[in-house]
Formats: C-alpha cells, sequence, structure tokens
C-alpha cells in the first residue's frame, strides 16, 4: 500500500458520517424497534410518528434554507403561534382567507426579520431573537390568551383527513420537500442561496444582490412556519398561541445539523433534513415506548446532536 493511500483511507472512513451517518442510524434505530418494540410495525404507530414529525420537517425545510446562508432563524414558533392566532379570527371570511392571511403574517415576518440581517446588519440570531420573543406576545394579544375551538370541514381535512390511506399531512410535507428541493437544486435563487452561505464576500463581488437573496430566504422561512402553524390548528381542531410551536426552532434546528447541513453555510441537504427530522422522533419514540425518563430522552438527543456537529467540523477542516 502506497503513502498516498494511507493518507487517504481515514478521510474516506471518516468522510461518510456527515453525509450518510443518520440513514444509518434511522436503519439501526428501525431494526432496533422491529426487534423489540411491540407493534412498532402496526400502521397505527407509523400513522402517529408520520403526523407528529410532518410539522418538524416542514419547519426544518425553512430553518435548512437559512442556515444554508450561514444564518438561523429563532423566529419560527412564533410565527406558528401568530398563523394559529389568525385563523380562527378570519375562519368566518372562509378557509381561502384564513390561509392567506396566515401566510400574509408569515410573509410580513419573514421581510422584518430579512431587513434587519440584510440591510440593518444584525447578527441573524439577534434580529430573529426579537421576533421569537415578540410574535409569541403579538399571537397572545390576537387570542387575548385564550384557546379557541376550530370548527371547519375543510380545514380540519388538512390536519386530520387522509388521501389514498396517507395523512394529508404527510402529503403536504411531502409536496414542500420536492418544492424546496428543486428550488435550492434547479433555481437561479437556489444557487445564489448557497452562494451567499458559501462566501458572501465574493458572491457581492461576483454582483449578485445578495441582500435580496437573504431578505427572500427569510420570507421562505417564516412563510414555511405560518403552513406548519395554521396545520397544527387544523390537526387539534383549536387555536393555543401559548403552546403552538413552542420550543420547535430547537427541533428544526436538531434535524437541519443532524441531517448534514453545516451551520458556517454554503449547503442545503433537503433529503438529509428531512431523515434527520425522521431520526429525532424515533429517538423520542424510542424512548417513550421503553419508559424513559424524558431527561434521558433529551441527553441522548444532545449527543447525537454533538456527534453531528463535531462530524461535520471534521469534515470541513480535512
Amino acid at each position: 500500500m502506497t503513502t498516498e493511500a494511507l493518507v487517504r483511507r481515514p478521510t474516506f472512513d471518516r468522510a461518510w458520517l456527515p453525509k450518510y451517518g443518520v440513514y444509518a442510524a434511522i436503519v439501526l434505530l428501525v431494526l432496533y424497534n422491529v426487534a423489540f418494540t411491540p407493534n412498532f410495525l402496526a400502521w397505527s404507530n407509523l400513522r402517529i410518528q408520520l403526523v407528529q414529525v410532518a410539522p418538524i420537517v416542514i419547519v426544518a425545510l425553512g430553518m435548512a434554507l437559512v442556515i444554508g446562508t450561514e444564518g438561523i432563524d429563532l423566529s419560527v414558533g412564533s410565527v406558528m403561534a401568530l398563523a394559529a392566532a389568525l385563523i380562527p379570527l378570519y375562519l368566518g371570511y372562509g378557509v381561502i382567507a384564513a390561509i392567506l392571511v396566515s401566510l400574509i403574517a408569515g410573509v410580513v415576518v419573514g421581510l422584518i426579520n430579512g431587513v434587519l440581517v440584510a440591510r440593518v446588519g444584525l447578527q441573524p440570531i439577534v434580529a430573529t431573537l426579537a421576533l421569537f420573543v415578540g410574535g409569541r406576545g403579538l399571537a397572545l394579544v390576537i387570542s387575548h390568551g385564550q384557546l379557541k375551538d376550530v370548527r371547519n370541514d375543510d380545514l380540519i381535512f388538512l390536519g386530520s383527513g387522509d388521501f389514498l390511506g396517507l395523512p394529508m399531512l404527510v402529503w403536504i410535507a411531502a409536496l414542500l420537500v420536492l418544492v424546496v428541493a428543486f428550488v435550492v437544486r434547479r433555481t437561479v435563487f437556489g444557487r445564489r442561496l448557497l452562494a451567499v452561505g458559501g462566501n458572501r464576500a465574493a458572491t457581492e463581488l461576483a454582483g449578485v444582490p445578495v441582500k435580496r437573496v437573504l431578505i427572500g430566504v427569510y420570507v421562505l422561512c417564516a412563510v414555511l412556519a405560518s403552513i406548519a402553524g395554521l396545520l397544527a390548528v387544523a390537526r387539534i381542531q383549536s387555536s393555543d398561541a401559548s403552546s403552538v410551536g413552542l420550543l420547535i426552532e430547537l427541533s428544526a434546528i436538531t434535524a437541519v445539523v443532524v441531517g448534514g447541513t453545516p451551520l458556517t453555510g454554503g449547503k442545503v441537504r433537503v433529503l438529509g433534513t428531512v431523515a434527520g427530522a425522521l431520526l429525532m422522533q424515533l429517538v423520542i419514540a424510542t424512548m417513550i415506548k421503553h419508559n424513559l425518563q424524558p431527561s434521558t430522552t433529551e441527553m441522548v438527543q444532545a449527543v447525537i446532536i454533538l456527534v453531528a456537529v463535531y462530524a461535520a467540523r471534521e469534515r470541513k477542516s480535512r
């Protein structure tokens, strides 16, 4: 064996972890559950897991786009709460009107975040932290801090109905995955997004409208969070601004990082983000099924995040 081969071998052996580690972990966890968890493959259980992970996948898609520009968005949970608070107010005008108002709210929040980051020059974590706190407060003011029932068959169908044997939530999440993947891989906007995350200064020198790209990314992230919020209302058939989307930003960031998208920007792994969300959902479900304490689940999640971040750091350094 040559010296060159000896040098290259460890790089190849370890380079697979950020790319394929999440898929290997899912396979191992599924095999473990098939062997040791009763009724794991029952459709009722699989349906529950898919329905629970769908909103996280939708929010994580937007978070992946933001992280791809070397940013972060802590306001996605508050955007979900805001969308949830607006739904009952405008449902009397029809389900389409209520959905449009919720999406417009997401656009407005995304514009605020994008302008603060791109034009004012605030750090993304600072800019979005303001709406992380203020957005949920506004949602509570709109709803008067009260839980409101939602009784609209068309809206409820989006959250609880089935189509061709699968929950509508899953179909919607799958469609959004395809849309985001197309945007990232096949559009000029997607290429510019990755360029901004890879080297913002060089991208500006190349004449790319960096500020417009950043604003667009934050708008997309907030709109996806709005969709997740209205689907959450449709699923639970009620609007509670104090609980809808609470701490989902942490789950979304975890899914993105575990899925292999580097926090340093320049890449967006759409399929990896979906796999990351599925992995964390499987971890939580496995812990619950085996009667482990929530604190244990949190520690396991922390270890997974650390391994994912370390693997991405090692790969970048090489």
